[in-house]
């Protein structure tokens, strides 16, 4: 049985939801098409937001371990003392998003915190398959802890932080800075995060409150993966929830939509971190899908998760 989704979040979706039903869905794996529909979408978004005063923002670069440049920007609010950073990676399913579309979300978290991001400009797939956004973000972290002293950031205060697939590759991160033995993170941040490759049929109550879907999902995989998504030997790496070994990891916040076709992946994430001794703190917002803040942001629940966010970052 569906739950009724949240009336506020229900009311701005209602133009997308008949925009789309005016139009076929894109096949699945047709991520063209997505990106352009999608970026779209994204970029409309952003544009709705209000950027708060007092951050500045300052473009800095990382180099990648196979020497492309990965272009970053770091936000700080102006007379913040504050010497913690989260290392930001944006969502948009590993084929959409950038810099600019999650510019004013990192100025609104910075400004509400005072605590500095780092935002990462990670090369997309398909053009750039696993492993090379996981190994751009990766570098970006060492470039942040390697650069703290003289950013006055104290480097055992910093986070790693991401939405959607940028959630799932803050995840990553965090597995790969472990078993490199890398920088000891404070804590992983993930916000409706993207874990596993296998998620590729929506549950039943599911079906019909979909932002994100399962074609979405599966062609977001695979430009990842290639034909190996969903397979039996995805990399912890690529997605997180395939990691057989879930301790001395930092600790997590983890929030999901109770009608977000990852709930059951991040739920379940969650639990397995609990039981590696990892201390967790995961939260379900009730009768709302995946990225339901970006569609209306002044609904409450969407305030209230942004709070909780800036709670997180607080705790750094």
């Amino acid at each position: 049985m569906t739950v009724p989704m949240d009336t506020e979040i229900a009311a701005a979706l209602s133009p997308v939801v008949a925009a789309m039903k005016a139009a076929p869905p894109p096949a699945p794996g047709d991520w063209q098409t997505r990106r352009e529909v999608f970026g779209e979408a994204i970029a409309a978004q952003a544009a709705e937001l209000n950027a708060p005063p007092g951050v500045t923002v300052t473009p800095c670069s990382a180099t990648a371990g196979d020497g492309a440049t990965i272009p970053l920007r770091l936000y700080r609010r102006q007379g913040a003392r504050v010497a913690s950073l989260a290392v930001y990676l944006h969502g948009g399913g590993m084929f959409l998003g950038g810099l600019d579309t999650h510019d004013t979300q990192c100025r609104i978290y910075t400004h509400l915190s005072g605590v500095a991001l780092l935002s990462v400009g990670y090369r997309l797939a398909p053009e750039h398959p696993h492993p090379v956004p996981v190994e751009d973000c990766y570098a970006a972290l060492r470039w942040a802890v390697a650069n703290a002293a003289g950013l006055g950031i104290d480097p055992a205060r910093i986070a790693i932080m991401g939405d959607s697939a940028g959630g799932g590759l803050a995840a990553a991160v965090a597995l790969l800075s472990r078993d490199r033995r890398g920088p000891a993170l404070a804590a992983q941040i993930l916000i409706y995060p993207m874990l596993d490759d296998r998620t590729i049929v929506a549950q039943p109550d599911l079906a019909d409150t979909a932002t994100w879907s399962a074609a979405d999902n599966l062609t977001g995989w695979r430009c990842l993966l290639g034909d190996a998504a969903g397979g039996p030997d995805t990399p912890a790496y690529a997605a997180p929830a395939r990691a057989d070994n879930l301790g001395a990891l930092p600790p997590a916040y983890i929030e999901t939509g109770q009608l977000d076709l990852f709930r059951d992946e991040n739920i379940a994430y969650a639990q397995r971190l609990g039981r590696a001794g990892v201390p967790v703190e995961l939260i379900q917002y009730p009768a709302v899908p995946h990225a339901f803040d970006t569609f209306d942001p002044a609904a409450a629940v969407s305030r209230r998760a942004v709070g909780n966010r800036v709670r997180a970052l607080g705790a750094l």
